[in-house]
């Protein structure tokens, strides 16, 4: 029995306020950081974060969350929960704040438990349980990407997490360096000096309608095992990081866990290995780079996008070469196709048309393959930009916040299938990109081969960026104003190749192709191999029907 106290240490980062009811970090507050609706980033407050060890003997268990302890702040960065039990054993936690960090040492500390716990007793129950905050204005990716995240212990160890769409339950058996509840920018993360032996680990998502729905994404429960014996006088410690999912900050903290990479920027989400890497190696310091001169987020993203585009000009030319070239070669495939209508003439048509495209310089495949290979970057910035915290509250024109959607009309109606999907809003950015890419698809229609066996393709062109309207809407404004702006560059570069790529030049290609010795390909050869093949065994087809 007792009586509830707090004791409050700060630094310049944070402010963690500790309770004596079960010796505790009940509130902490991020110093910088704001949310949607408050001056103060409170990352969870009294009731919110709760932990408990659980020691035990043979007849007893003893839940340190029932027990008050007695707080002592034994300097500015410092405070010691000590349990004073019978016999003169003690039993406490001691936290200290690392000075400059977001990170708060757990120590506990024992004296004389062999007392009250055997010595035969080497693992102690640990039980944490978290409501995650809702912090942001855009809630749709944030509940996305809240939950428990996770590292295996070992140098190669994996970082994993629950499920973020939904509800999730997964028991690990294998050893773990550190546990977390995070969401789309700031995480609760326990990192143990030694491991979890095992856990069991919950998440919940908040329901719909319910009275915390808007101010909470999930209810995450962690039960684990921790290596303890009652007669070392420092059995356990641990670090407890309370902060912004900041990729560098994150990395710099792998400083305490000497002997393994902690892994800690993968709590931020930036795609599968490929496009992280592409993120993580390319996009993140070009980024960085940028905001050492610039303090405007938008123009950041700007020349981020123009940079992206310059590097990826080469291939986008030769797509649009290749692309040029087979709309210039249409008439010729159809007076081939017309010649040769037959089934049997099947392999003759190929080879006159394949003969065509080597005396242009052209494939029916040369512009797919250059985009294919602009694919992976296109999709690590689709990774990017929601998971990018220095967007989160910087305004550009009319939208207050790059991480959020930009919306510039609101309505309160329930539309069936529609809200959940598009929300009641409309994103101006999400927009803009919607009729720049139907723009775009309408150019490149015109500077394309148009085959008459697909007439749905024609369709598709205007029904995907429509579907991208619906996708994107809710997404962050700063990723619909980067595609906006990449496709207004990919449209100039259109118009710019074209000055490059003309009929008369085609031709000219084409006939001086003509002239040179031709040496035919393997392929050819195998092809008119093939085609006579068919051809004697159709004429033995023919003479047994004769004799018949």
């Amino acid at each position: 029995s007792g009586t509830q106290q707090f004791v409050t240490l700060e630094n310049d980062s944070i402010m963690v306020e500790f309770s004596n009811k079960g010796g505790v970090i009940s509130r902490a507050t991020l110093k910088g950081y704001k949310t949607y609706k408050s001056p103060q980033l409170v990352l969870f407050d009294k009731g919110e974060n709760d932990y408990s060890f659980t020691l035990s003997n043979n007849t007893q268990r003893f839940e340190t969350k029932n027990f008050f302890f007695e707080p002592r702040k034994l300097n500015d960065s410092t405070v010691l929960m000590n349990l004073q039990l019978e016999g003169g054993a003690l039993w406490g936690l001691r936290y200290t704040l690392v000075p400059g960090t977001y990170m708060v040492r757990m120590e506990m500390v024992q004296q004389g438990m062999s007392q009250v716990i055997p010595l035969n007793i080497n693992m102690v129950d640990f039980d944490w349980h978290q409501k995650i905050s809702r912090h942001e204005f855009g809630k749709t990716f944030e509940e996305r990407w809240s939950g428990i995240c996770y590292k295996f212990a070992g140098k190669g160890g994996d970082v994993t997490t629950t499920s973020e769409s939904g509800n999730d339950e997964k028991e690990v058996t294998d050893k773990l360096k550190w546990v977390s509840a995070k969401n789309q920018f700031f995480s609760t993360v326990l990192i143990a000096d030694s491991v979890f032996s095992t856990a069991k680990m919950t998440s919940v998502a908040v329901e719909k309608g319910s009275p915390e729905y808007e101010n909470y994404l999930k209810d995450v429960h962690i039960h684990t095992l921790i290596p303890y014996s009652s007669e070392n006088a420092n059995p356990a410690s641990f670090y407890f990081y309370m902060g912004p999912n900041r990729y560098h900050l994150l990395s710099s903290y792998d400083k305490f866990s000497p002997k393994e990479d902690l892994k800690l920027t993968r709590l931020i989400p930036l795609g599968w290995s490929l496009f992280r890497w592409i993120n993580a190696g390319v996009i993140i310091p070009i980024f960085d780079w940028l905001g050492k001169f610039i303090s405007n987020y938008g123009i950041i993203i700007l020349l981020l996008t123009i940079i992206i585009k310059m590097v990826l000009w080469p291939l986008t030319y030769k797509s649009y070469v290749s692309q040029a070239k087979m709309r210039i070669l249409a008439p010729d495939i159809a007076a081939i196709n017309e010649k040769y209508p037959n089934q049997e003439d099947a392999l003759k048509q190929q080879q006159k048309t394949m003969e065509l495209y080597k005396q242009a310089g052209a494939s029916p495949f040369g512009g797919c393959l250059p985009m294919l290979l602009q694919m992976p970057i296109l999709i690590a910035m689709f990774t990017f930009f929601p998971s990018c915290i220095e967007l989160r509250g910087q305004p550009f024109l009319w939208a207050n916040d790059l991480s959020a959607p930009d919306k510039i009309v609101e309505w309160s109606t329930q539309i069936p299938f529609i809200s959940s999907l598009f929300g009641n809003h409309i994103s101006l950015f999400c927009l803009l990109m919607t009729i720049t890419n139907i723009a775009y698809n309408y150019i490149t229609s015109k500077s394309q081969a148009q085959s008459q066996s697909m007439p749905g393709m024609k369709l598709m062109l205007y029904l995907m960026p429509l579907m991208f309207l619906f996708w994107f809407n809710n997404y962050a404004s700063g990723l619909s104003y980067y595609y906006f702006i990449a496709l207004l560059i990919t449209i100039a570069q259109t118009y710019i190749s074209r000055m490059f790529v003309t009929e008369d030049k085609v031709r000219a290609t084409m006939a001086a192709n003509a002239n040179k010795p031709k040496k035919k390909s393997k392929w050819i050869q195998r092809m008119e191999e093939a085609q006579k093949q068919q051809q004697a065994m159709q004429k033995k087809q023919n003479a047994q029907r004769r004799r018949r």
